[in-house]
């Protein structure tokens, strides 16, 4: 039986990821071992995310290194993985999915998030969905960049002046360091397929293929489409300001999504909720509603802004 060679990102919490996959392909039997690469989203941390131009800044050294050979598998954080994967390279299996919400890290006060209080607060985040949510929200804020590895961001928020940071919740809890002075942010739409780990291979791999299928978690896989469905729809890279979030309840998929534009003053929002054998087609269907109601001039404007 041949060791299957696992890609990741040596992060942290890629690490903690692609042990997870290690652990499922394992119980089932598999031999494997992880191969730690290095993203140019890794490299470079102070360039803000969405100025590193197209997709794939954090999967973009994984992929080449599948198409390579030089491993069988590679892991990712689903929400950082683009809706179209290169030729010959297949989104093969999902883990179960972790906790889906964006949170906020204070300083011990929230005072600053009262609508009534009208101050200026200083709110971290390098996502541009976080920041156009939360302008929308509190336009009065400022959200300097931040970027780096989770423990990296949370030793950056405690040196400096800010009143807070934006982390995904997952990242925080999977290895063990949520701080006690955290909030959820129900209001916030979470990125697409955001607690998600996805696990690619060749399309032509197809032992590795369905080595992969054995460990693949069908409810997370659909809701992984829905939510990239409506991303790929409304043309959005992973560093748009798109949000999308499914729930299977009853038999019946629910998804919300939204589509902002950067400085937060418009943004269009849709939801349905609709049975599970009709559910593959929703983010299509959302995505195509949101477009009609004004998320088409949105993207045309961020788009626009981004040549200049």
């Amino acid at each position: 039986m041949k060791t299957l060679r696992i890609g990741t990102r040596d992060s942290e919490l890629a690490l903690w990821q692609a042990r997870k996959v290690a652990q499922a392909l394992e119980a089932k039997g598999h031999k494997t071992e992880l191969v730690e690469l290095k993203s140019a989203g890794d490299l470079d941390l102070t360039t803000p995310l969405n100025q590193f131009g197209g997709t794939g800044i954090f999967t973009k050294i994984l992929d080449e290194a599948l198409l390579a050979q030089k491993v069988d598998l590679a892991v990712h954080s689903l929400k950082d993985y683009p809706t179209q994967a290169p030729q010959g390279i297949l989104m093969a299996a999902v883990l179960p999915r972790g906790p889906v919400e964006d949170i906020i890290v204070h300083k011990g006060s929230i005072d600053f998030l009262d609508p009534k209080n009208t101050a200026t607060a200083l709110v971290a985040t390098g996502s541009i969905r976080r920041i156009a949510q939360w302008k929308s929200r509190y336009p009065h804020h400022d959200n300097p960049n931040l970027r780096g590895n989770v423990q990296t961001r949370l030793r950056k928020l405690a040196e400096g002046d800010w009143q807070g940071a934006i982390f995904a919740k997952a990242g925080l809890e999977r290895l063990g360091i949520l701080p006690e002075n955290h909030s959820v942010l129900d209001w916030m739409i979470p990125a697409p397929a955001q607690g998600i780990v996805g696990i690619t291979c060749l399309s032509a791999d197809e032992e590795t293929l369905e080595i992969l299928k054995s460990i693949n978690h069908t409810e997370t896989a659909l809701r992984a489409q829905v939510e990239r469905d409506f991303l790929r729809t409304v043309e959005g890279g992973c560093s748009a300001p798109v949000g999308a979030y499914s729930e299977i309840k009853n038999n019946e998929l629910s998804l919300k999504a939204g589509v902002f534009s950067l400085d937060g003053s418009q943004k269009v929002e849709v939801e349905n909720t609709i049975p599970l054998n009709a559910a593959p087609q929703l983010g299509k269907q959302l995505a195509i509603k949101a477009l009609e109601q004004g998320a088409k001039a949105i993207m045309e404007n961020i788009k626009n802004d981004q040549r200049k």
